[in-house]
């Protein structure tokens, strides 16, 4: 039986099969004559069928692509290299998409050949077509203003696509660290919480000493704000261009002065004052080192991040029959079978974010290894991998913070239970008894269950005064609870 509704389907309306006809290098294209995008864009799509993820989903990149249109058409007008009028025209469509229009029109998926000539090419042609639009032109009339000979005018894909790479990049990093700010500050908040919590803290999963539950959390902010620091000496690293060097970095077709316009152009225009040009425009065409470093970075954090995702499952883990000693908030339902069953679904999906992190971390690596003489041609993949990265990470932190980490409790009774009955409290008494009966009284007390304390005082090792100071929060975890 058809899966149909057995309507008969109405012919599509005669302008979804309007094109109009455009012209490249190996010939007519056939575009849709609605199409901002021309000729080598549709090529492009053609062949690169890839992963169904297009520019139009990286709305930082398109951004950052026109602005780096944007200040080439302004320098190329200061040096006589382009009509002041065409590049007025230039500049507003640019400033258009700036602002969020035609993002639909960006159609080529992220992973291509070419060094990224496609997303250029798409983006040459975008602004090529909105700028005859403004001036009172037709799609495609290139002999006003041409994609290439305007739009592209001292430039290549080799300067501009890196550029507008690292300037996207610095702003997926800039909400990465407003999300990392926002769990380290939720940590410490905890931290202060749970200041006068006693708890054992545990090596290789064994029973080590008494610390606060406070100091453990205080550990998350604290090894949070080193990734916070670390991301933005690499974010830094982004702010070299090699905007001008057009092919190689030569500056070949570039006229001079043009580089240096350029670039106090997009400081300009970003608001990034610490925006530079490179000292050695060949070297830093080939050059992918950033990226590494950055991707670096990025799977630390999420290395990090995992470990503390598996913290939070142990100590939460149970939690009846398992540590029980902090309670997660309950997300939803954890199973379709066992009823009342919880999972921690929200650490196990940031764990599932720190995995890919890492992956796209090898991955950005072969890519910046496999690059040849004076071009890298994979930055693609290094830039889809490094944003995905960011992406999700930045979502999967706020997911955490708001989800998880605010709602945390304590299992105050439980973990007074585990300190009191642990072993571990007689590491500090160790100095006041000796190590030989220290360690006699812990294996008396693990073997027969009674608590060590007990068992201290039945053998008047310590009076019950040098009990009790021995054993005060503060003693028992080097600092005084607050």
């Amino acid at each position: 039986m058809p899966l149909t509704s057995g309507r008969r389907r109405t012919a599509p309306a005669d302008h979804e099969h309007r094109t109009r006809t455009e012209h490249d290098m190996l010939g007519d294209v056939d575009v849709p004559a609605d199409a901002y995008y021309g000729a080598h864009t549709a090529r492009a799509v053609a062949n690169f069928p890839i992963t169904g993820e297009t520019l139009a989903a990286r709305p930082h990149l398109i951004a950052a692509l026109a602005a780096v249109k944007q200040a080439a058409a302004r320098a190329n007008a200061q040096v006589g290299a382009l009509d002041p009028a065409l590049a007025s025209v230039i500049e507003d469509a640019c400033a258009e998409i700036r602002d969020g229009a035609l993002r639909e029109q960006f159609v080529v998926d992220l992973i291509q050949g070419g060094a990224g000539t496609s997303t250029n090419m798409n983006a040459n042609e975008v602004i090529a077509n909105r700028a005859l639009e403004l001036l009172g032109r037709h799609r495609g009339a290139y002999a006003v203003l041409h994609p290439l000979d305007h739009v592209n005018l001292g430039q290549s894909t080799n300067d501009v696509y890196p550029t507008a790479v690292k300037l996207a990049l610095d702003a997926h990093i800039a909400e990465l660290l407003v999300a990392l700010a926002g769990l380290r500050e939720a940590f410490a908040a905890k931290a202060a919480e749970f200041a006068d919590v006693l708890k054992m803290g545990r090596t290789q999963l064994q029973d080590a000493v008494p610390m606060t539950l406070g100091q453990e959390f205080g550990a998350f902010a604290a090894t949070l704000a080193e990734d916070e620091q670390r991301l933005s000496e690499a974010r830094h690293l982004l702010h070299e261009l090699n905007l001008g060097g057009t092919a190689i970095g030569t500056g070949l077709n570039a006229r001079p002065g043009y580089r240096e316009r350029a670039i106090e152009h997009l400081r300009r225009l970003t608001g990034m004052a610490t925006l530079v040009s490179s000292p050695d425009l060949i070297e830093a065409t080939q050059d992918v080192g950033v990226f590494v470093q950055l991707s670096g970075v990025l799977k630390r954090i999420a290395v990090k991040l995992s470990k503390i995702c598996n913290d939070l499952r142990l100590l939460s883990s149970g939690p009846q029959a398992g540590l029980g000693e902090i309670d997660l908030p309950a997300r939803q339902a954890g199973s379709s079978i066992m009823p009342g069953k919880v999972n921690p679904v929200i650490p196990e999906a940031v764990n599932q974010i720190a995995f890919e992190v890492i992956g796209n971390d090898v991955t950005v690596t072969l890519a910046a290894e496999g690059g040849q003489l004076q071009l890298n041609a994979f930055e693609p993949v290094i830039y889809r991998s490094l944003s995905a990265g960011l992406d999700h990470l930045t979502a999967g932190i706020d997911v955490l913070t708001e989800h998880c980490v605010r709602g945390i409790t304590a299992n105050r009774h439980r973990l007074a239970e585990t300190v009191a009955a642990s072993t571990g409290v007689v590491t500090a008494l160790s100095p006041a008894l000796g190590y030989e009966t220290a360690c006699a009284i812990a294996l008396e007390a693990h073997h027969t269950g009674r608590p060590a304390l007990d068992l201290i005082r039945e053998r008047e090792l310590l009076t019950e005064a040098e009990l009790r100071e021995l054993t005060t929060p503060a003693s028992l975890t080097g600092r005084p609870t607050v």
